[in-house]
C-alpha cells in the first residue's frame, strides 16, 4: 500500500506542476501514485489532504469555496494554502 507520505508529496508534486491558483483532485493524486489500482486509495488521499490543511499547507475546496475537511462529504478539490 501507498504510504501517507507518499501520497503527500504526490500532492505536493502535482501542485507544483500547476499555477498557483489551480487545484486538483484526490482522484489526480490517486491515479498518479497507483494507475491500474487507483480507487483504494481515494480515502487515503483525502486522509494525506485533511493532514496537510492542518499543517496550513492545503486547502480542501467544494464549489471554489473552502471547507471544513473533516465535514466536507462528496467531491473535494485540493489547492494550495494562501
Amino acid at each position: 500500500m501507498v504510504e501517507e507520505k507518499d501520497l503527500s508529496a504526490k500532492i505536493r508534486e502535482l501542485l507544483s506542476a500547476r499555477s498557483a491558483e489551480s487545484s486538483i483532485c484526490p482522484s489526480d493524486v490517486a491515479r498518479a501514485a497507483a494507475p491500474d489500482n487507483w480507487r483504494p486509495l481515494m480515502e487515503p488521499v483525502r486522509e494525506a489532504a485533511r493532514h496537510m490543511v492542518a499543517d496550513g499547507e492545503v486547502q480542501i475546496t467544494q464549489g471554489g469555496e473552502v471547507v471544513d475537511p473533516e465535514s466536507a462529504r462528496g467531491p473535494i478539490r485540493i489547492r494550495w494554502a494562501r
